[in-house]
């Protein structure tokens, strides 16, 4: 790996498993320090053990509800209070349950904009008031194609995502003077990770009356580039974001989709 981010800390929410994790382990080879924070603290063990034992970084990790302003405020003054800055803030952690609009319990709707984008939030919240006084730092919000598009019985996923490029170019203007800058990542279908391989393929399968491999074909016929979107296409974005080579770049949203969404 290249190091762009050499001694750089970061935070990662959402980073016990899947996207998250993938995305701890990238900044940790391009030479951050990374904590990494879940709401399962022991799967954040494991991945804060993962980076120390496969890097020379340290790492460690925290469990923490995004959902918590005071977590979320905890989580980054232990971070300074360990390392002395704050670089990169990566908020990942995200919920996607979907309904059709007339039969979405009020409360699960709630829950996905809580997580979602109130958690994003209180992370650009708290990172601002660190990065602000070092005049400097790189806030990234994982957001979705959903974030760009509407999304067929999943009206709290592409509300929570569509307001989280709005609290992106919010803040960007808002930091913009402090040298700060924040970006979102619109990641397509991540068409091998677990959620998808363990979960989705078999739930439309089942909803379509058609075969695991035709629902997988399907998606893959909706991308020009006919693939799925990976964590790997995903993190290049992220380390791009985060590192002094974007340093012009302020309140985008970047999509890495195989050009299924071009807005």
């Amino acid at each position: 790996m290249s190091q762009n981010l050499q001694d750089k800390i970061a935070i990662v929410t959402g980073g016990g498993g899947g996207l998250g994790q993938a995305l701890c382990m990238r900044l940790a080879e391009e030479g951050s320090h990374v904590v990494v924070v879940d709401l399962n603290g022991e799967a954040a063990q494991e991945t804060a053990k993962a980076i120390e034992a496969n890097t020379d970084r340290r790492s460690f990790a925290m469990k923490v509800d995004v959902t918590d302003d005071q977590q979320v405020s905890d989580l980054v003054d232990h971070t300074v209070k360990e390392f002395g800055q704050l670089d990169i803030m990566v908020s990942n952690a995200g919920i996607l349950i979907a309904e059709a609009v007339d039969e979405f319990p009020s409360d699960k709707w709630k829950l996905v904009m809580d997580v979602n984008l109130v958690g994003y939030f209180h992370c650009a919240k708290h990172a601002a008031r660190v990065m602000k006084a070092q005049k400097s730092g790189s806030i990234i919000q994982i957001n979705s194609k959903s974030g760009k598009k509407g999304s067929f019985k999943n009206s709290a996923y592409a509300a929570s995502k569509f307001g989280g490029i709005g609290l992106t170019q919010s803040i960007a203007l808002e930091l913009a003077e402090f040298n700060v800058r924040a970006n979102a990542i619109c990641p397509g279908n991540l068409l091998d990770s677990p959620l998808w391989v363990n979960s989705l393929y078999s739930q439309y399968a089942k909803k379509w009356g058609i075969t695991e491999e035709e629902v997988r074909e399907r998606y893959v016929n909706q991308v020009p580039m006919k693939r799925g979107c990976t964590y790997e296409d995903v993190a290049n974005v992220m380390v791009f974001l985060a590192s002094d080579q974007s340093s012009y770049m302020t309140g985008q949203a970047v999509n890495v989709t195989g050009g299924q969404e071009m807005r």
